[in-house]
């Protein structure tokens, strides 16, 4: 599953903040050795070998930039400079910030992901937000028919008559992962993990269609049968990738100038690899020997080579 990645509760200096959405586009970047390197030099010394660790340069890139994303934001959001950006993960492996800048501070929270072709970032100044982001493809092997079979578990009744309703296979597979983003963006908002039955959750989505370049904000979702105070923001990145942003309210007794829950259709920007190393400072001194381990990866597993979506 793509990674999730948060803070809550930290430290900020700025009085007023914004609503972040950043994309990049990872499928497109084919990295150069002096970018790959420096890349490596700008992240933790655990993170980077974690990076190292992935078989295949798609899973590398995304990850590198999903750090790089969340470290961005905490150097130029939060003003802590990029060399003193300290984080670790929970026992559940989610990042958080360590850093303590001052008593005051906002109920910072962000979220990353990472899926097909490009990496995505939310974060928000006072409310819960979970991102995720699904690139519609086709099913390894087999019909859309069976694959749906196999994931019969993982939706409602009411949400499979929505996705099967659809007039040709491709558009109940863009249905499909529509609906698994929106349950996952809830998921990693609450983060509670892996273990909770997707079929507690359930979505009314709208509109049907969507167009690229706009944010929808009406799909409501159903708890244990219960409708939620939760906004969706859901995006086509492109015609293939699908982006739901879950916004919540946090559960700590509300200030008289806490934000609402509403959908403000904040865009996401899509970043160049220029703006993601805008701040960026080298923490660690360089491995040559990090890009021969890039370098010796495949792209992609081979099937996925031999049958494009």
């Amino acid at each position: 599953m793509p990674g999730s990645m948060g803070i809550k509760g930290a430290a900020c200096r700025l009085l007023a903040m914004e609503s972040v959405r950043w994309a990049f586009h990872c499928g497109s970047w084919a990295p150069t050795r002096a970018e790959w390197l420096l890349c490596a030099q700008c992240v933790q010394p655990e993170e980077k070998h974690r990076i190292g660790q992935f078989m295949f340069t798609r899973d590398a890139k995304a990850a590198m930039a999903g750090r790089l994303l969340i470290r961005k934001l905490i150097a130029e959001k939060l003003q802590i400079p990029w060399s003193k950006i300290l984080l670790q993960r929970t026992a559940k492996g989610k990042p958080f910030l360590v850093n303590e800048i001052s008593s005051q501070h906002l109920n910072f929270n962000f979220n990353v992901s990472h899926q097909g072709d490009y990496a995505v970032l939310a974060a928000e100044p006072e409310l819960h937000v979970g991102v995720d982001i699904m690139k519609t493809d086709l099913p390894g092997s087999g019909s859309t028919e069976e694959f749906f079979r196999l994931m019969n578990r993982q939706f409602t009744e009411k949400e499979w008559c929505t996705i099967k309703s659809m007039n040709c296979d491709r558009s109940r597979l863009d249905m499909f992962y529509r609906h698994w983003a929106l349950k996952e963006s809830f998921i990693k908002a609450i983060g509670v993990g892996l273990g909770f039955n997707l079929q507690r959750i359930e979505f009314e989505v709208s509109p049907i269609n969507m167009e690229t370049g706009k944010a929808y904000g009406k799909t409501k979702m159903w708890l244990d049968e219960e409708q939620e105070n939760w906004i969706f923001e859901e995006y086509l990145l492109d015609n293939q990738h699908h982006v739901a942003v879950a916004l919540g309210e946090l559960d700590e007794p509300k200030r008289e100038n806490s934000k609402k829950v509403t959908c403000e259709n904040t865009m996401f920007t899509v970043l160049t690899f220029e703006d993601l190393m805008a701040s960026a400072v080298p923490i660690t001194s360089e491995d040559p020997e990090y890009w021969d381990n890039f370098q010796s990866k495949q792209e992609v597993p081979f099937r996925q080579r031999s049958n494009p979506s």
